[in-house]
């Protein structure tokens, strides 16, 4: 481990695994954490970003114990705070709340500490004080894409579909769009009727989120809706290619429905699969 001169040796091990990760080189970064760890295991900075490697790398178990790790020595930085708060957040832990709200009131300033606190909000019903909370994310940094896909969230979870709809639509980035966004997007214009955007957003969602079974399938419905039977068949052969268990069962339904005919497709994508998927897409934190 090479330590940076002027820096303290927590801040060098950071610096060399920061520029590591803006490589995309996570495993090397993961090691670099790990073996600082051992020499540091007091340090909360050093436990926060080791989490965040190994959650990058896939391994959501251990991340989740090394960020309860971090939140155990009682950090005061905030950034440590709501990313650690976050971390554990996704596991329905009782601590996610107290450290995201303590990062939002140290740092009232910092738009992660507010819009992190939010979304969290957001996820547990407390819809006004979701909405404060990212409003003020929102005016710290009117740029940032997760800002506002966390804005559409927490308003469409409060039923106001057509500033959702705005809010969604300013997440997608055309320059670095994973197509979730996008499915949000589409999905909210099927709540306001409008099936023919809706079915242009899905399906290009479908086709950047590859292994997305759900996608393929709320496309290929969408369509079928709309009696484009060549791009909606296409759609069901795209999801029939990685659709395994619960999803090749819900492929087959839709498959029927399809064959039915374009009303048939419709009734269930309103009322079956499209409320279902808006919702749990909703739920999942960040």
């Amino acid at each position: 481990m090479t330590e940076i001169p002027g820096l303290d040796p927590v801040e060098g091990i950071l610096a060399q695994a920061l520029q590591m990760e803006e490589e995309g080189d996570w495993d090397s970064a993961a090691r670099l954490l790990r073996d600082g760890a051992e020499e540091h295991g007091d340090d909360a900075r050093l436990l926060c970003w080791l989490a965040v490697a190994e959650r990058e790398l896939g391994d959501d178990g251990t991340a989740y114990e090394r960020f309860r790790q971090c939140l155990a020595l009682a950090p005061e930085d905030p950034w440590v705070l709501a990313t650690a708060g976050n971390g554990v957040a996704a596991f329905d832990d009782p601590e996610a709340g107290a450290a995201l709200r303590t990062a939002a009131l140290l740092a009232p300033e910092l738009p992660l500490a507010r819009w992190l606190y939010g979304a969290y909000l957001a996820r547990e019903g407390l819809l006004e004080e979701a909405l404060e909370e990212l409003e003020a994310a929102r005016r710290l940094d009117p740029e940032d894409d997760e800002i506002a896909l966390e804005w559409g969230v927490a308003l469409a979870l409060a039923g106001r579909f057509t500033e959702a709809l705005e809010a969604f639509g300013t997440a997608v980035d055309p320059q670095d769009d994973d197509g979730w966004a996008r499915v949000l997007l589409g999905l909210t214009h099927l709540q306001l009727d409008d099936l023919e955007e809706a079915a242009r957003e899905l399906q290009e969602a479908a086709r950047l989120r590859t292994e997305d079974v759900e996608a393929q399938l709320l496309a290929a419905l969408t369509l079928g809706a709309l009696d484009a039977e060549g791009p909606a068949l296409e759609m069901l052969e795209r999801s029939r290619l990685q659709a395994v268990g619960h999803d090749q069962l819900v492929m087959l339904e839709v498959e029927e429905r399809l064959e039915t005919g374009p009303e048939a497709a419709g009734e269930f994508l309103r009322k079956t699969l499209a409320p279902v998927a808006y919702r749990e897409r909703l739920m999942v934190r960040p």
